[in-house]
């Protein structure tokens, strides 16, 4: 290998490059199985080649593939806690970016207790341990964490602080690592402590990491730059932008934790986490432009250095904190998101002298509005979605009612489906592939485990989406297989008005998407339902499926609805024990033409292209203007997907789409 790598004129070393090979297989798989060797060099001679495949193949399968000792591990833990002089430690599912997904090396809580969910933490003394989920992990805990070794508690109607002050004695200390929670957090849970007399303190180590033998390197996927086609805007642009609202707030600088953020700001996109394109890193940019991007040079695909030209400074992330001293000297204000900033930085910056300004990360808001390079990208990428979704509706109404396919087998052919499309990169989520009473399960993962088949007389319910490199989805629909109930029928159509409505939307600017929410809610609550998630999330481009900061939710949320955020419109409804219902549709913002307005006024485009099952549609209980609404919905998906389509697929359209009975 070394004889190669000199021959091919790279500068590593054979350690060096088994390091790295390490770190891809820390990342998510690529759609491009060999995207990672451009970050051995470029035009590698064949031979190379084959023995660097080789060794992933070689580190891949040395991997522990035994079943976890959870009972051994916590007890592990509770060893390296009593060496730190802790009473207690809590591990959240976080890394230090306080992302939706997390890398194997973050990957703490899973580690520990099995848990898989997207929300959750575990609370370990020397005699008690705790699993707190909120209530759409309620069911999936008990599968995954042993009762044996842990209580299960309520994220939100158990405090952890109350739990703990039961556990722990007065004059007790209860550790946390600063990388892995907000000061917004770490100032709640010790004013609940103080008053049970209980020492919150700053862990000088994880005891989980001192512990877990094999913990995974942090991930190396390839960096590389977006395009200006897709983006379209440059960097420089971004940043002077970002710069100047600095500047106007009085600012000199904020420290940017967000991956997504720093990817929007510097047109750049990664593969460390699974589906969504991040390069995991760190930012800071100050009030004149300048930034400096704290990240793991050897991700850098060739030509990433020269797409950020002179005013970004690559550093290693091991910078990082002479960086925020350098920031905080002289008393700067320095902007971090009390939200998603790690205590750890803020604590490093005020312990230099820093003023820390507490507001939103100042790339949130112009991320959100998509310009219209990005919405025309969207478009396209809703199309090609579009054409994917045909195609496995039709196939799913062939071969469902046979009950011969899983939820499983299913959410793998709405995969191959996509993969067929020009520009995909990946799923945007993990596939909820749901059917009868596992629709019922709000975020439902499916498993060899738990996958079940798709039975005549039931409803499945299919929630997904792709990344494509100039888009990104995200669709839910529900399907009756075979003939569906009244009570199937009527509670479909409830959620589908609740869904026109919030589509229809007419609202002067300044509207908040917590004021649009109950839109979506009334038909329900009419009939004495609702269901217990927000309406709506905001959606990124080629980013995040989940991107802030406007959404709709019952929650309140003072952030105005402005042209160019798209989000997702998603009621539903959930028979525990029975079948779920949730129709959901991306949506745009957009400025609203009403002549005899007297104000600005704004409304949605609706950005999904699929139809909406006719079978569970009551027409007796909807207006003549929401049964136009669907025709009218119908009829544009019929017209942009059909020219796509051909033999079975276009006819399953044609039938799917035709105007319902009056």
């Amino acid at each position: 290998m070394a004889d190669l790598l000199a021959r091919a004129g790279v500068k590593r070393t054979a350690d060096e490059v088994r390091a790295l090979v390490a770190g891809v297989l820390a990342a998510p798989p690529a759609v491009d199985s060999d995207a990672w060797l451009v970050l051995v060099g470029e035009r590698l001679p064949a031979e190379l080649t084959e023995q660097l495949r080789a060794l992933k193949a070689d580190l891949a399968d040395r991997r522990p593939a035994a079943g976890p000792d959870h009972a051994g591990r916590l007890a592990a833990v509770r060893g390296a806690m009593a060496r730190l002089g802790l009473d207690g430690f809590v591990v959240p599912r976080a890394d230090e970016h306080q992302g939706e997904y997390v890398p194997p090396r973050a990957q703490r809580l899973a580690w520990l207790t099995g848990f898989t969910g997207s929300a959750g933490l575990a609370v370990v003394t020397k005699d008690h341990a705790a699993m707190f989920v909120d209530g759409r992990y309620t069911l999936q805990v008990r599968h995954e964490v042993p009762e044996t070794l842990y209580a299960y508690r309520h994220l939100v109607d158990d405090p952890l602080a109350d739990w703990v002050a039961e556990a722990l004695p007065a004059g007790a200390t209860f550790g946390y690592d600063p990388w892995l929670h907000t000061v917004g957090w770490v100032e709640k849970t010790r004013a609940g402590l103080e008053r049970a007399g209980i020492e919150l303190v700053a862990a000088s180590a994880n005891p989980v990491d001192a512990v877990w033998r094999g913990q995974p390197p942090a991930p190396l996927a390839p960096v590389v730059v977006h395009d200006l086609a897709f983006a379209g805007a440059g960097a420089a642009d971004k940043r002077a932008q970002v710069a100047a609202k600095l500047e106007r707030d009085g600012v000199g600088a904020a420290v940017l934790t967000q991956p997504d953020s720093i990817a929007w700001l510097l047109n750049l996109r990664g593969g460390d986490v699974a589906c969504t394109p991040l390069p995991l890193s760190f930012a800071t940019i100050r009030d004149d432009g300048a930034v400096d991007l704290f990240i793991d040079r050897r991700k850098l695909a060739p030509g990433v250095e020269a797409h950020l030209g002179d005013q970004v400074a690559v550093r290693a992330p091991e910078e990082f904190g002479a960086a925020l001293d350098e920031l905080g000297r002289g008393g700067r204000k320095v902007l971090a998101d009390p939200a998603t900033t790690a205590a750890w930085i803020t604590d490093r910056l005020t312990a230099a002298g820093g003023r820390i300004a507490r507001d939103a990360d100042p790339c949130a808001l112009p991320k959100a509005c998509k310009n219209a390079v990005e919405l025309d990208g969207t478009r396209r990428a809703h199309r090609r979605d579009g054409v994917a979704m045909v195609r496995f509706l039709a196939w799913l109404s062939g071969a469902a009612p046979t009950g011969a396919v899983s939820e499983l087998e299913a959410a793998e052919r709405l995969l191959a489906f996509r993969q067929e499309g020009e520009r995909f990169r990946d799923l945007s989520f993990e596939t909820i592939s749901g059917a009868g009473p596992n629709g019922a399960i709000v975020h439902y993962r499916v498993s060899p485990e738990t996958s079940r088949r798709l039975e005549p007389g039931s409803l499945y319910l299919i929630d997904s989406g792709a990344q494509y490199l100039d888009g990104t989805t995200d669709v839910t629909r529900t399907v009756a297989i075979g003939t569906p109930t009244d009570e199937m029928r009527e509670r479909f159509t409830l959620v589908l008005k609740g869904h026109i409505a919030l589509s229809t939307a007419r609202f002067p600017r300044g509207t908040t998407g917590s004021q649009l929410d109950a839109l979506a809610r009334l038909p329900l609550w009419q009939a004495g339902l609702d269901y217990d998630h927000g309406t709506g999330h905001g959606v990124g481009s080629y980013l995040s499926v989940h991107e802030g900061p406007q959404r709709i939710s019952k929650v309140p949320n003072t952030v105005a609805l402005l042209p160019g955020m798209i989000l997702s419109n998603e009621p539903g409804y959930y028979k525990t024990g029975g079948y779920g219902i949730r129709i959901e549709n991306l949506i745009v913002v957009q400025p609203a033409e009403m002549p005899e307005a007297e104000r600005p006024m704004l409304g949605f485009e609706v950005l999904t292209l699929a139809p909406i099952d006719r079978a569970l549609i009551a027409p007796g209980l909807m207006s003549a203007a929401e049964l136009d609404w669907v025709d009218a919905y119908h009829a544009r998906v019929r017209g942009a997907l059909s020219p796509l389509l051909d033999g079975p697929a276009a006819a399953w359209l044609a039938a799917a789409t035709e105007p319902l009975a009056r």
